[in-house]
């Protein structure tokens, strides 16, 4: 008797268990942030000491690339799984909504998965949010802040020093918001998306931190004269040389433009440092997955380009970090190479959610285990209708819509200087990278290509749209 009563308490005591606890998950966004930061080592200016903490917790990827080199794009394909080639969404003017419906989103699936979903700031592009898929959303974060008295940079590349406190910028407000829901008790799960405005422009930020960087130990991007000579036609339709670099070639405010860009990195970082702060005081330490990221790359006028918009590195290169509890080691970088279609699957994988079968990514969990893992992936960007370029750990292979290549060994060529798309000995090669390319190519919600058409009304909408934004 006793015995089977023994075996009535355990077997009543498993059945009332606990289910397993879900981890609660922090997205941080930070709008225009390319891969200068400390981990990567692409820049040795820049000072980002809070996402190097951050780095210093988990996993970082170093080669690690944005779906789509601008905001929008990025956005919709990151928060859906679906890439541009199959949503058509490309460009900035792109409404997402017609084509992506509200439970394909990311937020959408972990709200349905018993989540409550928080956020605050910018994570889906400016007027096309979708801010009903969260339970709570900051309603009003306020305008970005105070301009500068004088100077207001160069025609469309804008910075200034502000005389302004850190409080006084949107970003410090979006942060408070996460910080206070940190600081709540919550009865599920959370999955709380913080989304920071800089350092995309302007580049209006305080002087203490334009301080940081010194005008006169500022460095100029490494570059090569006539770096577009073997690049083809479509290439250099998207770098424009005629347009941003013309003009700061002509100002002499190169070094400025830097140098503001870098203190718009260094207040981001600082707004980053009082949410981790907050989460490291929190009783939600040890069981959060965070992950920051930037949405795709920036030029400085490397291959005489400025802004993204293009299939190049400092296009498409964004930090990218993982700290997962009980699955990421500390400090470690890994070198393989991911695009951010892996967010969506990697974040169901490790919070034991059914991936939607929409989502088109890869979940990177076996690399957040071991960062040297054998990794058969790749990444692939896209910009416009039928441009797409793929990045091996060695190599980059660019493929335009009317057939021109460029490609470029990463191990003796980091800054791709050498367009080796010509060259017979690359052949196999060319052919083995073009197999990895999608053959769905979805026209874009206003046209064909993307752009609306040359010289049409909607396409020099969109096309103004992507310049300014």
């Amino acid at each position: 008797m006793k015995r089977i009563l023994s075996i009535f308490l355990v077997s009543a005591s498993f059945l009332h268990a606990a289910p397993e606890k879900k981890p609660n998950i922090l997205l941080i966004a930070a709008d225009d942030l390319n891969h200068w930061v400390g981990y990567t080592g692409r820049n040795k200016q820049t000072k980002t000491p809070n996402i190097d903490r951050l780095s210093a917790r988990g996993v970082s990827f170093s080669n690690a690339h944005a779906t789509v080199p601008v905001c929008n794009g990025s956005r919709a394909s990151l928060l859906s799984g679906i890439r541009p080639y199959t949503s058509g969404v490309y460009g900035n003017a792109d409404d997402w909504r017609k084509v992506i419906s509200p439970e394909k989103s990311i937020i959408s699936t972990f709200r349905s998965a018993g989540y409550v979903t928080l956020g605050s700031g910018k994570l889906y592009h400016g007027g096309f949010d979708r801010k009903e898929e969260w339970d709570d959303y900051l309603k009003n974060e306020g305008k970005l802040g105070p301009e500068p008295e004088g100077s207001k940079g160069v025609g469309g590349i804008r910075f200034g020093v502000i005389d302004a406190d850190d409080s006084e910028l949107s970003d410090h407000r979006i942060v408070n918001y996460g910080i206070e829901q940190l600081g709540k008790k919550h009865d599920k799960p959370f999955f709380l998306t913080v989304g920071l405005h800089k350092p995309h422009m302007p580049w209006f930020v305080p002087k203490k931190y334009f301080d940081l960087h010194p005008l006169e130990s500022i460095e100029l991007p490494p570059i090569q004269e006539n770096d577009l000579a073997d690049v083809p036609a479509a290439g250099v339709k998207f770098a424009r040389p005629d347009g941003d670099h013309k003009k700061i070639l002509e100002s002499g405010r190169w070094k400025e433009a830097v140098q503001a860009y870098l203190a718009a990195v260094s207040y981001a970082d600082a707004q980053i440092g009082r949410l981790l702060d907050a989460l490291e005081s929190s009783e939600y330490k040890d069981n959060t997955i965070v992950i920051l990221l930037g949405d795709h790359g920036w030029h400085f006028g490397e291959k005489e380009h400025w802004r993204k918009f293009a299939l190049w590195e400092e296009a498409t290169r964004a930090p990218y970090i993982w700290v997962a509890p009980g699955v990421t080691k500390t400090g470690v970088i890994s070198t393989r190479p991911v695009d951010f279609s892996s967010f969506f699957p990697t974040l169901t994988d490790l919070a034991g959610i059914s991936t939607p079968s929409h989502v088109e990514g890869q979940s990177i969990r076996t690399l957040l285990a071991d960062p040297a893992a054998e990794w058969k992936g790749h990444a692939l960007s896209t910009w416009l209708r039928n441009n797409h370029s793929i990045r091996t750990e060695d190599w980059r292979y660019t493929r335009y819509a009317d057939g021109s290549e460029e490609l470029y060994d990463h191990r003796n060529d980091p800054y791709e200087w050498t367009n080796l798309a010509k060259e017979e000995q690359h052949a196999s090669l060319k052919k083995e990278l073009a197999a990895l390319l999608p053959q769905k190519n979805t026209p874009g919600p206003t046209d064909t290509d993307g752009w609306g058409g040359p010289g049409g009304k909607q396409g020099k909408k969109n096309q103004k749209k992507d310049q300014d934004d």
